[in-house]
């Protein structure tokens, strides 16, 4: 790469040769280039390049595109220290992709694949996009799934009426009219307000802390068909809530209030006044138009979308501003989400009803 590219400084020197009589011939004689480290561990590959403020310092700090269609790999970091900048690939990132059952979340994180993971108490709110047949819908109920395993407090919004309001058989707080919709989430809204006031008044409240440190859940917003439903709405409904929305985007991570909302494309005009920026973990699946993925990761992303007949792949930023390729979890055949989830929301049904019971007792 350095060669190919003449990033390098050279000096022409005369070969005299053995025989004196002849003419000497000249050639060029490399005396700097920039020095290049590599690393591989656990799998990945750092890439560390010196940064001296020479003149090619420029295309030091810009060689992800090179390194990842050169060497067949995907950035997942990109850091820079002090005197050097560190890329991070990771090669064959199909084989990171996980199970549905090795679904982790806890401690605020959820385990996506096996070197992703989104921490959305710091990195709040996901936004995901992909057109029909591209796993999105299998990916929002892996997400339900795995965050029934939790103590999450989960509302779902299906306005087409589809299979994540299929769950409204099996467990509560599942909606698809329009005027249950806008009830939820302003009910979630003034739940958010109601909690971060409470959270003020809290014996063990501690500035700088969030919802976790006080033994709180988490509660979770799931707007499937998000652009479609806004279709639906007037002009003062849709107002109303994008304003709610903004709200709870902005001021909801400490409170422990989250948005995942999915849609077809991003499309601005229902993101409206930088909602769509703030929505930190970020993925795109199945066949995305360079339009989409510039509506999705910010139209100034220099990233190359190749598109792979693999249902369920995609890219992706996890909160860092680095764009991956992505896997969502594999569902096995005969994986029966309804279900499933049914027999996680019934045991939490369960816990609820016994725990009760046993303060009941000992009053």
């Amino acid at each position: 790469m350095v060669l190919e590219n003449k990033w390098y400084e050279a000096d022409t020197v005369q070969d005299s040769g053995f025989f004196t009589d002849l003419q000497s011939r000249s050639r060029e004689k490399i005396v700097w280039f920039p020095k290049i480290y590599y690393q591989m561990e656990k799998g990945l590959l750092h890439i560390r390049c010196e940064i001296t403020l020479g003149k090619y310092q420029d295309q030091l700090l810009r060689l992800e595109d090179k390194l990842e269609s050169g060497l067949y790999c995907e950035l997942t970091d990109k850091t820079l220290h002090d005197g050097y900048i560190e890329y991070t690939l990771l090669y064959d990132m199909i084989a990171n992709r996980i199970t549905i059952d090795e679904v982790r979340a806890e401690n605020g994180c959820l385990r996506l694949m096996k070197n992703f993971v989104w921490e959305y108490d710091a990195l709040p709110h996901a936004l995901i996009a992909g057109g029909t047949g591209g796993g999105k819908t299998y990916f929002l109920l892996t997400l339900i799934e795995a965050l029934l395993h939790t103590n999450a407090v989960l509302y779902i919004l299906d306005p087409k009426n589809a299979d994540l309001a299929d769950l409204g058989t099996v467990m509560g707080n599942v909606y698809h009219t329009k005027e249950e919709m806008i009830d939820c989430v302003n009910a979630f809204y003034e739940g958010m307000v109601q909690r971060s006031e409470e959270m003020k008044r809290h014996p063990n409240y501690k500035t700088g802390e969030n919802y976790a440190y006080l033994g709180l859940p988490p509660c979770f917003l799931i707007f499937d068909e998000y652009v479609a439903f806004f279709e639906m709405l007037g002009t003062k409904e849709s107002v109303s809530l994008l304003s709610q929305l903004k709200k709870i985007v902005m001021l909801g991570r400490q409170a422990g209030y989250f948005l995942i909302v999915a849609c077809q494309r991003p499309d601005a005009k229902y993101f409206s006044d930088g909602i769509r920026d703030n929505f930190n973990f970020r993925v795109g699946l199945g066949r995305i138009s360079e339009l989409g993925y510039g509506m999705l990761f910010g139209s100034d992303v220099k990233k190359q979308f190749f598109q792979k007949r693999i249902k369920g792949r995609g890219y992706c930023d996890v909160g860092t501003s680095v764009i991956s390729e992505f896997y969502t979890p594999l569902v096995p055949k005969g994986h029966d989400f309804l279900q499933t989830i049914g027999s996680l929301a019934q045991a939490r049904q369960d816990g609820t009803a016994t725990c009760e019971a046993k303060g009941d007792g000992t009053d």
